[in-house]
């Protein structure tokens, strides 16, 4: 067992103290308005060593600066065109596929059969709706995801023969992007994600003459859902050039309708405020709580409106909850790395925990990225022989990369190069611009019928809690996005146990903490399949969930939430490895939230309900600094 040394621990107010810390650990701490000084590596390559025996030369420095200048500003100049994608990776990806097409013509000669066959098929379907008076079964169905052509006036002649055209062709180019001989997985993912995009805008559904829906609504409102739709039209792009958020977001002011749980900042650093929630049981769990939400959000996904609250719910546990509020970062924070977010993030926020509820252990949570960062800080906790974690729960977070969904199209070395030219010119990545790249993975859902219901329907969407939080995006720092991308996503270290933090490598296999660990079936940012591959990585035992619902509601699952479920198992210590499949056939089914079942699990392992601590710790120098949710969240 590894003995526990002094150190110097973090106070809210920019000083230091005495406080322990595990194996004598030397990792810098930093106060309030500290400056990390760490640089980016180079990412181009530097000049082969002559082989030739002639000598080498060499340009000046100046010159070297100046033409990778010119380099990066043109490709950010083109990023703002192209919503960041890189235009050289996406010839790439369709020169990959057109060269080997070309040179397949037994797949060339099954498109074609597949062509007439879908053309006969269409072309009966059409005789027989004209020949019969009753409902024809259409000759193709729709994805299960796919809703636009649900309505019962898509059923009648034409638009019955229209959709069925435009699915039947959609499927066509499916076939044709996928499947070719020689194409690399990843450039036939590109293309086929380009070519469905291109499709959609092409859908029935988002014309005025295709849609039989909207035709009618046209035609009984005289054409005023169409004024309508160009007024919301020209409101939201007023809101949009002017920085102002969407229109209906004024009903969720954080700090009064959502983020609104009591509780007071007790700790604040030049990256975080730390938060600790006001006790609503007379007495609490001695084991807090700590929640480490992702920084590409605002924390507050955690702290809805009252009665969806998850921080509302662990309070009213008898659990004592902590969590971190990332600052919104500005251009001069371009330089902050995964490590600064680590020390000044997590580390620093679990020692001010330590200081204000001592000698006990913490139950500590992450979601999406933030919980992949706990991740590695427990993975790196466990390597330098700390102990004052009690459990590790993860929310859709991600520690394989292998398979982490449509995103992963977005992540190769071209990609990321013209990605990261572009978050060098602003020194970070804008918050319009890392929507942009949601958007598109779900397209129907979040463009084109938001382009229906607001524009041509004249329909606003109503506005809710989990929509004017998602309006309320944040900036991503030049490095540590970089990182990110690079380093997890792209060469997948964390994985392989070849990611760096604190100048060594950490191995997931080293957590030994308990881990309950939530997977949601429809999470287009965090597979459920990739979330589970945290089965094989670690050896400790492994509670895993699976919830309805998508990356942020299925997350946000309070009790009598209608329609929710989940499947749920555990893997003991060293227990046998479960496929995903497996798993999924072998969990148990239950109905309502989730919710519930992490506070049992929690309290499971916690100690009997003691009184509850004071609000920041006044003789460690942890007083109170303001009211939540503090300043950083207001920050735009």
């Amino acid at each position: 067992m590894a003995t526990r040394q002094t150190t110097k621990t973090r106070r809210n107010d920019g000083g230091v103290r005495k406080a322990p810390r595990p194996n004598g650990g030397t990792s810098p701490i930093a106060v309030a308005g500290e400056k990390t000084a760490g640089k980016l590596a180079p990412k181009r390559p530097s000049p082969m060593p002559a082989l030739t025996g002639l000598p080498i030369e060499r340009e000046s420095y100046a010159s070297t600066a100046l033409a990778e200048t010119i380099d990066r500003s043109v490709h950010a100049a083109a990023a703002r065109m192209t919503a960041g994608l890189s235009p050289p990776a996406l010839a790439e990806a369709f020169s990959d596929w057109a060269f080997h097409l070309a040179y397949a013509p037994g797949k060339q000669a099954q498109l074609v059969q597949k062509a007439i066959k879908k053309y006969l098929r269409l072309t009966r379907y059409a005789g027989t709706c004209l020949a019969s008076t009753n409902r024809t079964p259409p000759c193709i169905e729709p994805l299960p995801q796919d809703r636009r052509f649900t309505g019962e006036a898509w059923q009648t002649w034409p638009y019955n023969l229209i959709y069925q055209g435009f699915l039947l062709n959609q499927q066509w180019w499916h076939n044709a992007m996928t499947g070719v001989p020689g194409v690399t997985r990843q450039h036939e993912n590109e293309v086929q994600f380009a070519a469905r995009q291109i499709l959609d805008v092409f859908s029935p559904a988002n014309f005025l003459a295709t849609n039989p829906e909207l035709m009618k609504k046209t035609a009984e409102e005289g054409g005023m859902n169409l004024v309508r739709g160009w007024q919301n039209l020209a409101e939201d792009w007023e809101r949009l050039i002017s920085g102002r958020k969407p229109a209906g977001t004024e009903a969720f002011q954080v700090g009064r309708d959502v983020a609104a749980t009591k509780g007071k900042v007790i700790y604040r650093n030049a990256l975080i405020e730390l938060i600790q929630y006001e006790p609503v049981t007379d007495t609490v769990r001695p084991e807090p709580v700590l929640i480490v939400p992702a920084w590409i959000m605002r924390y507050y996904i955690l702290d809805l409106s009252p009665d969806n609250s998850l921080v509302r719910h662990l309070t009213r546990q008898g659990f004592t909850v902590f969590m971190i509020s990332w600052k919104n970062p500005e251009p001069e924070d371009r330089d902050l790395g995964m490590d600064d977010y680590r020390e000044l993030g997590v580390m620093a926020a679990l020692d001010a925990v330590s200081a204000i509820v001592p000698g006990n252990k913490v139950h500590a949570a992450g979601y999406c990225l933030g919980g992949t960062l706990l991740a590695i800080a427990v993975a790196a906790m466990a390597r330098d022989g700390d102990e004052r974690l009690q459990s590790l729960t993860l929310f859709a977070a991600q520690t394989d990369f292998t398979d982490a969904g449509e995103l992963s199209l977005f992540i190769n070395e071209s990609q990321l190069s013209f990605l990261e030219d572009m978050m060098w010119e602003q020194g970070f990545l804008d918050s319009h611009q890392l929507a942009g790249a949601f958007q598109m993975l779900r397209s129907n859902d979040l463009v084109w019928s938001r382009l229906l219901h607001d524009y041509l329907m004249g329909e606003r969407r109503s506005m809710n809690d989990l929509l004017a939080w998602n309006a309320d995006a944040t900036r991503l720092p030049y490095r540590m996005h970089s990182e990110y991308l690079r380093q997890l996503f792209l060469n997948n270290e964390l994985a392989d146990a070849r990611y760096v933090a604190g100048s060594k490598p950490v191995a997931l296999g080293d957590i030994e903490v308990p881990i309950f660990v939530v997977g949601t079936e429809r999470d287009h940012v965090a597979p459920w399949h990739s979330v589970h591959k945290i089965h094989f990585l670690c050896d400790a035992e492994v509670t895993f969930v699976l919830t309805t619902g998508g990356h942020n509601a299925g997350i946000v699952s309070e009790p009598g939430h209608p329609g929710r479920r989940y499947r749920v198992m555990t893997r003991t210590k060293d227990g046998l490895y479960v496929d995903p499949d497996s798993w999924l056939a072998e969990a148990a089914h239950k109905d309502g939230s989730w919710w519930p079942e992490w506070c049992d699990w929690l309290g499971e392992r916690s100690a009997p309900p003691a009184p509850a601590p004071q609000m920041g710790g006044h003789e460690t120098g942890f007083q109170p600094l303001c009211d939540a949710p503090g300043t950083y969240v207001l920050a735009d």
